[in-house]
């Protein structure tokens, strides 16, 4: 299992992420509102940017920060479903993705077919 970390930028796509998500079989994740720690500098006034940075920053919404619980063979799943919806994330204003190996996990909902897997 895994931690999967997703900060979408963009916005604008967030729905049909979701959407790709539940149909890829990844059903489970939590969607918090975040931001980046230049957005916020630049929201506080900060005196590390210029007053241009500064300008072109403070246009820029918040992003999502998407957390899942995910079997490992999830993770192409949900990297093509990713790539397919906001692009590569090389670009700039895309996302970052990482992942977390997990030892333990509780509370998740099983599928029936995952049960039945355990119990063999």
């Amino acid at each position: 299992m895994k931690l999967m970390i997703f900060i979408l930028n963009r916005n604008d796509v967030l729905d049909k992420l979701l959407e790709g998500f539940s149909s890829a079989g990844i059903g489970g994740a939590t969607i918090i509102e975040s931001s980046g720690l230049a957005v916020t500098l630049s929201r506080m006034g900060s005196n590390i940017f210029s007053a241009s940075l500064r300008a072109l920053l403070s246009a820029e919404e918040n992003n999502h920060t998407i957390i899942s619980v995910i079997k490992d063979s999830q993770l192409e799943i949900a990297r093509k479903v990713i790539y397919k919806t906001v692009g590569d994330l090389s670009k700039p204003n895309t996302g970052v993705l990482c992942t977390m190996p997990l030892d333990f996990v509780e509370g998740t909902i099983k599928k029936v077919a995952d049960k039945q897997d355990d119990e063999r």
